[in-house]
């Protein structure tokens, strides 16, 4: 006998009335994405394992490729699962070079694989929808504004979601202040304050005084940099206040002070945009502007729509394609939500109409009102089989459809169709009936 199979961690599969929300916002996101002249893209599952090593702390997750009827002792195929769109989308970048035209607009709605631990909001398994513009030796400072203008825009659309908030910041404005107070490695600084979302003020403070050259005094400094936040550009003054000194913290201040004014108009009670200056990004391949987004009650998920500038990810040696891109966990996004019951699922078919089967001779006249139905792109179906109608009414009612199309009997000639929501029942042409709008429960 076989056992029944139990789910793998880590790897979610959804049931149709959830995959209908899924669709539902990946349907919307595309949309957005489209309206503002970004081209959809695929990439491969699989890249080099050189590649997806060479980029960052993620690296260590990477799923490696071998086949299980490789020879005893052979090594891996020396390819692995990409743990982000970003990366493959820099080889694309530099694969067709020739064929682009620059700066490029691409969005991507696609699986990745990470080998983490499996918890809430973190899967083995995952779809991700990004946008990136790159350009060929540089790329101006307003497609920063304009990803970040997209991705809100693309937010504020979803309004079956909690309320998010986008936390904006610069990583220019991180290293400047941290090289004007003597820091002498940054990065190692940026890493340890990005844990504030996760610990104490205390907690970051031990992190950072274990970094060599950082003292209690620098280290509460760089603790009263992160730890400002405004919903405008008043951080700049608040910066300022602190007292430090550098070109490329002059750079960030600017950079992040239009970005932060660019983004009021399309700020809402729906998506806050503000200003986060322990916001860093742990991916070392970041320069510029850096985002990160949280939603409402789910906290503890950590941020669902992340990016952020990367002016070095992809060169030939000769070239440098710089770009600014952002990406949203669909799967992080979505499922604790549905799990959670915050999202309600679906509706478990797109079917809109079930024709009932009088008895098997009639099928081909049930088809042919389905057909004609389907013409005018109203999505229905034929009854599996010619039960009694009050069996087959209750089957609709299982499956979710709302109305019941009854073939005509007799010399009459007329067809009847039943919304089951109201009990309401109406002579109908196949036509040119159009099915009403929900019925308010």
């Amino acid at each position: 006998m076989t056992a029944k199979p139990t789910p793998l961690s880590g790897f979610p599969e959804l049931l149709p009335a959830e995959r209908v929300v899924e669709q539902q916002a990946i349907d919307t996101l595309r949309r957005v994405f489209e309206l503002h002249g970004f081209a959809g893209i695929e990439t491969r599952a699989v890249e080099p394992l050189d590649r997806l090593q060479s980029q960052g702390e993620t690296s260590k997750e990477v799923y490696v490729l071998r086949r299980l009827q490789a020879e005893d002792g052979a090594g891996d195929s020396g390819l692995g699962l990409h743990f982000d769109l970003t990366v493959p989308f820099a080889r694309y970048v530099l694969e067709n070079a020739g064929k682009l035209e620059f700066p490029f607009r691409r969005y991507q709605i696609q699986r990745a694989w990470r080998g983490e631990r499996p918890q809430e909001g973190r899967f083995r398994e995952f779809t991700q929808a990004d946008i990136d513009v790159v350009g060929r030796d540089e790329l101006p400072f307003h497609h920063d504004i304009e990803v970040a203008r997209v991705m809100v825009e693309a937010m504020n659309r979803l309004d079956f979601l909690p309320p998010m908030t986008l936390q904006v910041n610069n990583r220019k404005l991180i290293e400047g202040f941290y090289r004007a107070i003597g820091i002498a490695e940054p990065l190692l600084a940026m890493q340890a304050v990005d844990h504030l979302d996760k610990m104490s003020r205390d907690g970051v403070k031990k992190l950072l005084t274990a970094i060599d050259g950082i003292s209690d005094e620098l280290a509460d400094r760089c603790l009263d940099f992160a730890t400002i936040s405004t919903e405008n550009a008043s951080f700049v003054k608040r910066v300022r206040a602190l007292g430090a000194e550098h070109e490329l913290l002059d750079e960030g201040l600017d950079e992040l002070g239009q970005l932060m004014r660019a983004l009021q108009s399309v700020a809402s009670h729906r998506v806050r945009v503000v200003a986060d200056l322990a916001i860093a990004r742990g991916l070392g391949y970041y320069t510029g502007t850096v985002f990160e987004t949280r939603v409402e009650g789910l906290e503890s998920v950590g941020s669902i729509c992340s990016g952020g500038r990367y002016d070095t990810l992809a060169s030939d040696g000769s070239t440098t394609y710089p770009g600014v891109g952002i990406s949203l966990g669909v799967s992080r996004l979505l499922i604790p939500l549905i799990s959670r019951g915050v999202v309600q699922p679906g509706a478990k078919v797109p079917s809109r109409v079930l024709v009932a089967l009088v008895d098997e001779e009639s099928r081909p006249g049930s088809d042919e009102i389905a057909t004609a139905l389907r013409r005018r792109g109203i999505a229905t179906e034929v009854a599996a089989s010619a039960q009694k109608f009050g069996k087959q009414i209750r089957y609709a009612e299982r499956r979710g459809i709302p109305f019941v199309w009854f073939p005509a009997s007799g010399d009459d000639g007329t067809h009847q169709v039943k919304d089951i929501r109201s009990g309401d029942q109406v002579s109908a042409d196949p036509d040119s009936w159009t099915p009403s709008e929900e019925v308010e429960e």
